[in-house]
């Protein structure tokens, strides 16, 4: 368990639409703010001490795109006594109310990104695992255009490059 007094820090989450803060006191526990409370009830869910955590270290992953696995760690390294198996639950409940989006890139196993308002397209290094994403307005045009050729609307799409850097 960690102790950080009278400091604040301030999280963005690209799905939510207010800014969270949360005021760390004794020991250790978080009360999230007014905005925060209204954004996850408006998800359909309570604030709970095991979310907050979640949602912080999804919105200071470095890389974007986090396994249940990373998020554990990463939690285990700041002393905090949240199960696997309770992080794989909030995982599941934030996919279901729209605050991120599962990945499973080529490897097999679920990635996870907070939610975005931007559509974004993936590519994955296939040597390193390593995941860049990008926006490119001819990719999502042409995409439109094929879908109507064939006689449709593009309603959703996901699209993965799986590349390797080039060699000099």
């Amino acid at each position: 368990m960690f102790l950080v007094v009278g400091a604040q820090s301030s999280l963005t989450c690209r799905r939510l639409t207010a800014s969270v803060s949360i005021t760390y006191g004794w020991p250790s526990q978080p009360v999230a703010h007014a905005p925060q409370q209204t954004e996850l009830k408006r998800a359909g869910l309570k604030v709970t001490m095991p979310r907050l955590k979640v949602l912080e270290v999804l919105e200071r992953a470095e890389p974007h795109h986090l396994s249940a696995e990373d998020v554990y760690k990463q939690l285990l390294r700041v002393d905090e006594s949240i199960s696997i198996t309770t992080i794989y639950r909030v995982l599941t409940q934030f996919e279901q109310s729209g605050i991120v989006e599962r990945h499973n890139f080529d490897d097999g196993h679920a990635v996870y990104e907070l939610a975005s308002e931007v559509h974004h397209d993936h590519m994955v290094d296939v040597e390193t695992g390593a995941v860049t994403e990008f926006v490119n307005e001819r990719i999502e045009a042409l995409q439109k255009e094929i879908a109507a050729e064939h006689g449709y609307d593009l309603i959703h799409h996901e699209l993965v490059l799986y590349v390797r850097k080039l060699k000099n």
